[in-house]
């Protein structure tokens, strides 16, 4: 059974993903305590969470605020992720694993199934292991801890608040697709211009939903 910590994170992760509270909105503990009918420590305890998320902004003597993004620092860092993973893939796809590919279909399955139930958190979640399901071949530690990061935190925050889940997620997914044909099929070259194309268009959904 889920704390009531866990179901207020949950509440409002899914009230900032889908829109409900706007970038940059205040979230003033009494207001929003009554509004989900919980006391004080549980929201601060999910709010905490959210921080640590990159949802949400927390300063001393003031109220929470969802968090903002730059399509400045966000441009900055699809071109640190398109560096890293390009590198990953170049690496582990002549020595991937028959394990890693059915790890890798699966996790496309269930992207195409979050698609189709209009479930974007459940699908910004699936993207975020696709990413990091391609190092699972790779010995690099510190390499697999950069992409994790990349994918993490500030990333999946600014892919949420940017609200173009909805328009982008389907191409999104037959691009992951392409990237998992590539990796099975050994083509490097494949593979590696699979996964340029792929952060490439995201940066351009990104930039144009935001114009």
């Amino acid at each position: 059974m889920m704390s009531i910590s866990d179901q207020t994170y949950d509440l409002l992760r899914q009230s900032i993903v889908s829109g409900e509270f706007s970038a940059n909105e205040e979230l003033p503990e009494e207001k929003i305590s009554k509004q989900i009918g919980v006391s004080r420590t549980p929201l601060r305890e999910a709010l905490r969470r959210l921080a640590a998320d990159g949802l949400v902004v927390l300063k001393k003597g003031k109220p929470a605020r969802v968090a903002t993004f730059t399509m400045e620092g966000a441009l900055h860092l699809m071109e640190v992720r398109t560096l890293l993973e390009t590198h990953n893939l170049r690496t582990i796809t002549p020595i991937r694993s028959q394990a890693a590919i059915e790890q890798l279909r699966e996790n496309v399955r269930n992207q195409k199934k979050a698609i189709t139930e209009e479930d974007y958190e459940a699908f910004v979640e699936l993207d975020r292991d696709f990413h990091l399901l391609l190092t699972n071949d790779n010995e690099n530690k510190k390499l697999k801890d950069l992409i994790l990061q990349m994918n993490s935190g500030d990333y999946r925050a600014f892919i949420i608040l940017s609200n173009t889940l909805s328009q982008s997620a389907e191409a999104a997914c037959q691009e992951h697709e392409a990237i998992l044909e590539a990796v099975e099929a050994k083509d490097v070259e494949r593979a590696s211009a699979t996964i340029e194309l792929h952060m490439k268009k995201v940066s351009t959904r990104i930039t144009q939903y935001q114009s």
